[in-house]
């Protein structure tokens, strides 16, 4: 559509974002604000009209989890986050961030597994952001890992006090930059390696910062409430904004574990605590985190895989760990090489074919391809997933970072599908919350624990990212057998009051910015 600064959405009903029904209105846009929400049938002069008619018309939805860091340069239509309704995604999540760099090639042997297309002629977080040009907003924040590395690499130890110095002095500078937030993710090496006390400490930095502190947790499986409690405590101490990553319980020895852990959460009632989740039963990681923390520590593994003594010590620690799950781990995807048509396949159907067992088949496949190898881990309860999405407070987020329509590999069906499936299937279908809470989980809420205040809900002065959905179209397609499907049922996209999806097409424009 021709774009002439004034744009009003007629025909639609009109969702706030704060959980009440959808009303009819038209939402009046001037310039990329929203500038007011009148009756319906209205018809401002000289503005270009587009007819939501049987439509929602909502905030645009707020990725809290995203590692769209690592994709959205080289993809900039995001069409698959555009497809969903999407129109900022927050990244940084898991301790990665692709800033602050000192040590290049250590953080990109670290992140190798999330495929980085990256230039990375950047230092800091002001030199990546201003690469960036999208279709999409993008909110950063900065990793712990990363800043590990940064510091002292992937050593195995505790850091000196002159090191967590540095690498609180790298967290201010980030938070200087515009950074929204600081993030670990304790099962990763070499953020595996820190203490509580060191975790603690970058906490307190964090809050001095007024940085949400994002962690995906130490344990997701039985040490699940221990590892909400080191969270906990940890926010508690620095008095930081704690945001748990993907709230979920891992392996079947632990379904129904969620409602002790929301309960232990709603205990923690003296702190401004959240957490998101998404909509499936499985996860999606690194090959890598099935191995013991050590044999990662120091960049070391491809060498400890070529030396007998080692691989045979890091199989044996393979073979006694329960958590191998080999019937349910899928390849997703991996760099060239012997096992390129394993892809879509679960380690034990790759080691019969191979005959040998699972833990020899994770050492082939991680040494034949750099370990950079991601994976799909059929581990979690259907129950599990609706007791988490029927609380209040749990947003919804995807853990995502495929943007684009189409690709290779097997990447995780929630790259596609998981606001779409939130809305269509669990809310439409199964009726585990309403719509219109469906959509507050997706805009308000994610804006609250940012602490943005113009984005996230239809009112005056708003920035106009919205989005135009069919409640009774919307859907997710996207399957674990066949992933690289888009979404269906969202009609248009505006960000910053420009079309970025009109008809279901994307139009080509980027007027995406990085928030600070």
């Amino acid at each position: 559509m021709r774009v002439t600064g004034r744009v009003a959405l007629t025909g639609g009903l009109v969702a706030d974002s704060t959980g009440s029904e959808p009303v009819p209105g038209t939402v009046l846009i001037d310039g990329d604000r929203i500038t007011a929400v009148l009756p319906p049938g209205a018809r401002p002069s000289g503005a270009e009209v587009i007819d939501a008619t049987g439509n929602i018309v909502a905030p645009g939805f707020i990725d809290l989890h995203s590692h769209a860091d690592f994709s959205l340069r080289t993809s900039p239509a995001a069409e698959s986050q555009l497809a969903q309704g999407v129109t900022t995604l927050v990244a940084g999540n898991c301790g990665w961030s692709p800033f602050p760099i000192t040590d290049l090639e250590t953080l990109r042997a670290g992140t190798a597994f999330l495929g980085p297309q990256h230039d990375w002629s950047w230092t800091d977080l002001a030199g990546f952001g201003a690469t960036l040009e999208s279709a999409v907003n993008l909110a950063l924040q900065v990793g712990h890992s990363t800043l590990r590395i940064a510091v002292m690499g992937n050593a195995r130890r505790a850091p000196s006090p002159d090191e967590l110095r540095r690498m609180q002095d790298l967290l201010r500078a980030a938070a200087g930059q515009g950074a929204v937030g600081f993030s670990t993710g304790l099962i990763y090496a070499p953020g595996a390696y820190a203490s509580p006390e060191e975790v603690a400490a970058l906490v307190a930095t964090a809050a001095e910062c007024d940085l949400l502190y994002s962690t995906h947790i130490r344990n997701e499986g039985a040490g699940l409430l221990a590892a909400l409690d080191e969270a906990i405590s940890a926010a508690r101490a620095g008095g930081a904004r704690l945001e748990i990553s993907h709230l979920k319980a891992v392996g079947k020895a632990n379904h129904g574990l969620v409602s002790a852990a929301l309960e232990r959460l709603e205990q923690a009632d003296d702190l401004d605590i959240g957490w998101d989740a998404y909509p499936y039963t499985a996860t999606s990681t690194t090959l890598t985190t099935r191995l013991p923390t050590w044999a990662l520590a120091d960049g070391t593994l491809l060498d400890r895989l070529a030396d007998p003594a080692e691989r045979k010590r890091i199989a044996e620690a393979l073979r006694s760990d329960n958590l191998l799950s080999p019937d349910s781990v899928v390849i997703a995807s991996l760099p060239p090489g012997p096992y390129e048509d394993s892809r879509g396949l679960s380690l034990t159907e790759i080691a019969q074919r191979d005959g040998v067992d699972a833990a020899e088949i994770v050492l082939r496949i991680l040494e034949n391809h750099q370990a950079a190898v991601s994976v799909v881990n059929h581990a979690m309860s259907e129950d599990d997933v609706i007791t988490v999405l029927e609380h209040p407070r749990t947003a919804v987020a995807s853990d995502g970072w495929i943007m684009d329509a189409t690709g290779p590999g097997h990447p995780h069906p929630r790259n596609f599908g998981t606001f779409p499936r939130v809305l269509g299937h669990y809310a439409r279908d199964l009726g585990v919350l309403s719509l219109a809470e469906a959509i507050r989980r997706m805009t308000s809420l994610p804006a609250s624990r940012l602490g943005l205040t113009d984005r996230g809900t239809i009112t005056p002065g708003a920035v106009a990212d919205l989005v135009v959905l069919n409640p009774t179209t919307i859907a997710d397609r996207s399957t674990y057998d066949a992933p690289w499907q888009l979404s269906v049922g969202v009609e248009h996209v505006l960000v910053a009051g420009q079309p970025v999806l009109t008809n279901a097409e994307p139009t080509g424009r980027r007027p995406g910015r990085v928030l600070i």
